[in-house]
């Protein structure tokens, strides 16, 4: 069935599969994408230029083209510096993805890939790559619409120049100070800040401000600001130009006046807000004694400014929501589903990125592999329900007793393994008996009798072991592992 998508899309795929190939095309094009091949590779840049796709799908291993050095290529060419690019291969995952993600690739899937799982990967890329064009395109649209005003209006309109800090900063809390200290310093006031509220509230809550950069979370009340609840009342800007004569402030004075408090602010303005169709706050300025005071063209040039900058920071909560969705995905890849430790592919990636760090500096690094004692006696006797409990909490508990710089995965099964950086031979032995301990102790019935597991853990370390691979740790550790079993199990051996 035909996507829905409203927006047409190219994608180039490169792959000298051609029976892949076509599988491919099949399923992009009955989403509705215009579908480009280009078998084996070759000739890929010439049809990346007359195409100009919104999504290149890449092969790693092509016999006539290196895809990894096409993808280097990509990546080099300004050009291109914004094309997603998905990258698939039958090579191991492990090594796949760390090659292709260090060269910049958006992404990585295996072969055989299921279907549901490409369409999935695809239409995040093209997400996201739209969301980040939209938001620079509004950006450019907005900077042009500000050079072709008048002289003066074309001079202060150069502050939605600010779009372009907003779309490159893209957090939106951020984007909160860049609005307070830019409309600040081009109207030069000393007071520039941001309320969250709605109509109603009695509180509000001041989340920037140009006066104090350190301000995060400030809860006010809003019957002290009655420039602000009107503001948010009526949806409508509000513009005092001497707040010691305005109606408005007829009840505040009398406060200031009983309490003693000196008011340096003359005018000020209060700019409603919406974000995301609701309503949020207000952009609160204010100019002091010594100040001109604030006129109705400051009210509309800080409209124009919040109006445009709105948009950005939608734009921008779009944006990381995408590279959120991205992030937890590719944290989802790596994390094992049943027992929240890493995975497999997730553990030998932290591995061997901290064991470059270890030989770069000369530190040390232990490797401690867990295996649980007649774990299929725990299976046959309580269930698999049981089994996957105790599983969960000796993840849990491995976790718990770790440091937060270890690195905790499930190696398969009813086996962990533990990296430990900056750990010394002896140090691993100590800390892999305490664990043996923990384990034995701890209750892993989550109701009725309890229920203990023994666990045999084998310990290994650089320079110690004489060996300076991930694989090669692990591999040593396991002979460990093995002779604790053979010497009666809930043991450490070395």
């Amino acid at each position: 069935m035909t996507s829905p998508a409203a927006e047409r899309t190219t994608i180039v795929v490169a792959d000298d599969d051609p029976t892949l190939l076509k599988t491919i095309l099949y399923i992009l094009r009955d989403r509705g994408h215009h579908v480009v091949p280009v078998e084996g590779g070759e000739g890929l840049i010439d049809v990346l230029r007359a195409e100009q796709p919104d999504l290149l799908l890449l092969d790693i291993m092509m016999p006539k083209v290196d895809g990894l050095q096409l993808l280097e290529t990509i990546r080099s060419d300004p050009a291109w510096e914004s094309l997603p690019v998905l990258m698939i291969s039958s090579m191991p995952p492990e090594e796949a993805t760390a090659q292709a993600l260090g060269l910049g690739a958006d992404d990585f899937i295996a072969k055989p890939f299921r279907v549901r799982e490409l369409v999935a990967r695809v239409d995040a890329r093209l997400r996201q790559s739209r969301t980040l064009r939209d938001a620079r395109a509004d950006a450019r649209r907005l900077a042009e619409e500000a050079r072709a005003s008048t002289a003066e209006a074309r001079v202060r309109a150069e502050m939605l120049d600010i779009l372009h800090e907003i779309t490159d900063t893209l957090k939106p809390d951020d984007i909160y100070h860049v609005l307070a200290r830019r409309v600040a310093r081009v109207l030069g006031l000393a007071r520039c800040s941001m309320v969250l509220a709605h109509a109603g509230d009695r509180f509000g809550l001041v989340v920037a401000a140009f006066e104090n950069p350190h301000l995060r979370n400030l809860q006010i009340e809003l019957r002290k600001y009655p420039e602000i609840r009107r503001a948010l009342d009526r949806g409508q800007a509000v513009l005092v130009q001497d707040v010691t004569t305005d109606p408005l402030y007829d009840q505040v004075r009398k406060e200031w006046v009983a309490e003693g408090i000196q008011v340096v602010t003359r005018s000020a303005i209060a700019l409603p807000f919406s974000l995301r169709k609701e309503q949020r706050g207000v952009f609160f300025l204010r100019a002091t004694q010594e100040d001109k005071p604030l006129s109705p063209e400051d009210v509309e040039f800080a409209s124009t400014v919040i109006g445009a900058a709105v948009t950005a920071i939608d734009r921008a909560y779009d944006l990381e929501s995408a590279i959120t969705d991205r992030e937890r995905y590719l944290e989802l890849a790596q994390t094992d589903a049943l027992t929240g430790c890493a995975n497999r592919r997730g553990l030998f990636e932290r591995m061997e990125s901290e064991l470059e760090r270890v030989k770069r500096y000369g530190q040390t690094l232990a490797v401690l592999l867990v295996d649980l004692d007649n774990f299929k006696d725990v299976n046959d006797g309580r269930g698999h329900a049981a089994g996957d409990t105790v599983l969960r909490g000796v993840g849990e508990l491995l976790r718990k007793e770790a440091r937060a710089v270890d690195i905790v995965g499930r190696y398969g099964g009813d086996e962990f393994v533990l990296g430990l950086p900056e750990t010394t031979f002896d140090g691993a032995v100590v800390f892999a008996e305490r664990l043996r301990v923990r384990l034995a102790e701890h209750d892993f019935a989550e109701s009725g009798d309890p229920l203990y597991v023994t666990a045999s853990i084998g310990v290994s370390a650089m320079p110690e072991s004489g060996v300076d691979t991930v694989e090669g740790l692990i591999a040593r550790a396991d002979v460990a592992m093995y002779s604790a079993k053979n010497a009666g199990r809930n043991q450490v051996k070395t």
